[in-house]
């Protein structure tokens, strides 16, 4: 039996599992689906047709879930391990570390997407000032 979003039943279960509400879970979700499809040029069907048996993943959000359930998992001491996540979500542990590692991939791509990632890089002084007003003090 693996864990699943689908089990979620409150608001209070969507936070501790994933870190969000059930509302910006599915609007972050439909914008991983878009992220997804424009980072590998295909969709998750197309891409894990290729695959001999039935993915866990079957669908984006079953993959958004794991990954946001795998970082909200991990920061505290004493968090899954990836032995303890593949145990979770019916995968071998060397797969619980790929999944992580391409969920992680396009959830930055789709909070680009979205123009949630923070602006790291300025080509100019003048784009920078414009990024960055000046700060007024009150």
């Amino acid at each position: 039996m693996a864990i699943s979003y689908k089990e979620i039943r409150t608001e209070r279960q969507w936070k501790a599992s994933t870190g969000l509400s059930e509302e910006q879970f599915n609007k972050l979700a439909t914008l991983f689906e878009q992220a997804y499809v424009e980072l590998f040029d295909e969709t998750i069907d197309e891409r894990q047709s290729g695959f001999p048996s039935e993915s866990v993943f079957a669908t984006y959000k079953d993959l958004f879930f794991f990954g946001l359930y795998s970082i909200k998992s991990a920061p505290a001491p004493g968090g899954l391990t990836y032995d303890l996540l593949a145990l979770s979500f019916g995968l071998a542990p060397s797969n619980a570390y790929q999944s992580q590692s391409l969920t992680l991939q396009v959830l930055q791509a789709a909070l680009e997407l979205g123009g949630y990632m923070p602006k790291r890089a300025y080509a100019t002084e003048e784009e920078f000032k414009k990024h960055w007003p000046p700060w007024t003090y009150v």
